[in-house]
């Protein structure tokens, strides 16, 4: 992941450009020195590569020695050309390729000078033509930036690593650079006790970190221990580029623990109170991101007893992507039971609704999928629909413009419709019954199946089948038990199965015995001739109920099929497996395991054959067709 950054100074005035007059001057003035006094290169800024902060290169004013000691000659005649063909080049820089030919030989040779006036004005050279033209290079050129990052001299350093930094824009150099050995002068850089050059160290190492080939290089590099020590620097632009550097090495399990161990994790949510937005944004979504793994949550919940409130503190902030990652770090935590609780504790609630109505989409989804893992836990169901909950995750419902939304938001009714009547009464009567039954069969497939499990929960409740029949909630469910998914099909026919147990009025079953799509009659052959004995098991089961509701149409239905009667047949011939599972309670019921579940669906077809026997015989019905 790539984070925003400012510039070193905050988002101020922008970086000087090259003043090739002013590189002449210097490259021409590092031919001479004094015995007593060496002079300073002039530096230019550099830019930061993109999404990292550099620290900027300031100039160095040229020191003449106060002596009166001549001045010696100091280039070789390789170097001496090499001086003059760089300012050649530099007067055409527009049509001058650096990274290849004369122009990179010349640099070259500065780079590999004992002068360190030369090796000042070639990495000043690197790092201002690549902030300019950022392409992928050879080995041939980053190997003289790189000899020039182990100088010894600091102007040298900060130089070089800003030109690495801006090359490691590129993605085969970010590859590149490591396999050369970049990481372990880098790793020296944020050692220096210079705040320059480990700004521009830290920016470098944190856009190698965006590759994932160079993520466990780094990790193992033993490069996240400065990192988490510079993380803590009040230098706001090297704490930018450290958590932004900590920040993308959290894409793995194995560099996560590394992190974990090298003390990342409470720097991280002392830095959370940081003033800064971008230092919030990337400890955000690094918690967020150590998050995913159980044993980090363990850890977090033990010893950062003030994380959520922090996090929920961040639902406020002034910043759009701040609230977000801070929605989603809570969405990761409430993996956990302890953290699903401590959410509403600390008064969650409030923030993830005003997100939840909000307008910007990735607020929306954050938001989501937030309250989506917090409604998990039963003692929150209440709080939630009481907080408001319901109106706005119903309006979600219809959010095309995100599946992940929609799935949310039905996912959420359905965990606070779970252990509660007056919850899924309360859920009704705000809508969310006429809504499933008007979307479900346009939403997505992975939409569709939660609907339908929302259908199923909601079918389980004796003082709401009446009104969600009368909705013609089946008209909807029908078509969809043969729909192309396994878990839209089993839940659209547990709804059916839990709608038709001892429900007041069988009329409405009646009425879709043929249509749509088959209607209920083509569901039951579907399911009864089935290889899947969970499907079986839903389809006889819910037969047994429509057969005992002794309602006579649906009596007559049943009886009169040419088809239903023989696989129901069938099944109740079929040898009783032995008892391993108790007898389930309805067709929403998990079997315990395959041979209990043939054992129950052999048991309820017999059942099925006997109520089909009594009719007929109280009835003298034969067969007919359907």
């Amino acid at each position: 992941m790539h984070a925003a950054t400012s510039d070193g100074s905050g988002g101020g005035a922008p970086r000087s450009p090259l003043a090739p007059a002013r590189l002449a001057a210097t490259l021409e003035r590092a031919k001479y020195r004094t015995a007593q006094q060496r002079a300073h290169a002039t530096l230019c800024p550099a830019r930061a590569s993109t999404a990292r902060t550099l620290a900027p290169l300031r100039p160095f004013p040229l020191v003449r020695a106060k002596s009166s000691a001549p001045y010696e000659p100091l280039l070789l005649d390789n170097e001496r050309e090499a001086v003059a063909d760089l300012l050649q080049y530099l007067e055409n820089r527009a049509e001058t390729n650096f990274f290849t030919g004369d122009p990179l030989r010349a640099l070259s040779t500065l780079s590999y000078s004992d002068n360190v006036d030369l090796q000042r004005s070639a990495a000043l050279a690197f790092a201002e033509i690549t902030e300019k033209d950022v392409r992928e290079v050879s080995r041939e050129t980053l190997e003289p930036i790189l000899f020039l990052l182990n100088s010894h001299d600091v102007e040298v350093q900060r130089a070089a690593s800003a030109a690495l930094g801006n090359l490691a824009v590129n993605a085969e150099n970010k590859l590149t650079i490591v396999k050369l050995g970049g990481l372990e002068p880098l790793i020296r850089q944020m050692l220096s006790p210079n705040v320059e050059v480990q700004c521009n160290a830290v920016g470098c190492i944190t856009n190698l970190a965006t590759h994932d080939e160079n993520k466990s290089r780094i990790a193992r590099s033993g490069a996240l221990n400065p990192l988490t020590r510079l993380a803590k620097s009040k230098d706001m632009r090297v704490q930018r580029n450290a958590t932004g550097a900590l920040l993308n090495m959290t894409h793995s399990d194995e560099n996560r623990q590394q992190l974990v161990a090298a003390g990342a994790i409470p720097v991280l949510v002392n830095l959370l109170a940081s003033p800064d937005t971008d230092v919030q944004y990337y400890c955000t979504t690094a918690l967020s991101n150590i998050a995913v793994d159980g044993e980090n949550r363990r850890k977090l919940q033990q010893n950062e007893p003030r994380l959520v409130a922090n996090l929920i503190g961040l639902m406020d902030s002034p910043s759009l992507k701040v609230q977000c990652q801070a929605a989603l770090a809570l969405r990761n935590l409430a993996s956990d039971e302890k953290y699903q609780v401590e959410i509403v504790k600390h008064g969650g609630l409030p923030a993830l609704l005003r997100l939840l109505r909000s307008s910007f989409l990735p607020l929306v989804l954050s938001a989501a999928a937030c309250v989506r893992n917090v409604s998990i836990h039963p003692a929150n169901e209440s709080p939630i629909i009481e907080s408001g909950f319901l109106a706005p995750l119903i309006d979600l419902l219809a959010y095309d413009e995100n599946e992940e939304i929609q799935c949310h938001a039905i996912s959420t009714l359905r965990n606070l419709a779970a252990s509660s009547e007056n919850n899924k009464r309360a859920i009704v009567d705000a809508g969310a019954a006429e809504r499933i039954r008007d979307l479900v069969l346009q939403v997505p497939v992975t939409v569709q199946s939660e609907m339908t499990a929302c259908a199923a929960v909601l079918g389980l409740s004796e003082d709401i089948k009446t009104e969600l029949l009368d909705l013609g909630i089946l008209e909807v469910l029908i078509p969809l038990t043969n729909s192309p998914s396994v878990e839209v099909q089993g839940n659209s026919a547990a709804a059916i199965g839990n709608l038709s147990s001892k429900t007041d009025d069988y009329s409405a079953f009646s009425a879709v015995w043929t249509e749509p799509e088959g209607g209920l009659h083509g569901y039951l052959v579907r399911f009864l001739e089935s290889d899947d004995t969970t499907f079986q098991h839903i389809a006889i089961w819910t037969l047994v109920q429509l057969l005992e509701s002794q309602d006579a149409t649906l009596e007559q239905h049943i009886r009169s099929s040419k088809h239903l009667l023989p696989l129901v047949s069938r099944l109740s011939s079929a040898p009783l497996p032995p008892s391993n599972t108790s007898v389930s309670s309805g067709a929403d019921d998990d079997d315990a395991g395959t041979d209990g579940g043939e054992r129950e669906i052999v048991e309820l077809a017999r059942t099925a054959m006997e109520l089909i026997e009594e009719g007929s015989a109280e009835g003298g019905q034969g067969q007919g067709s359907a």
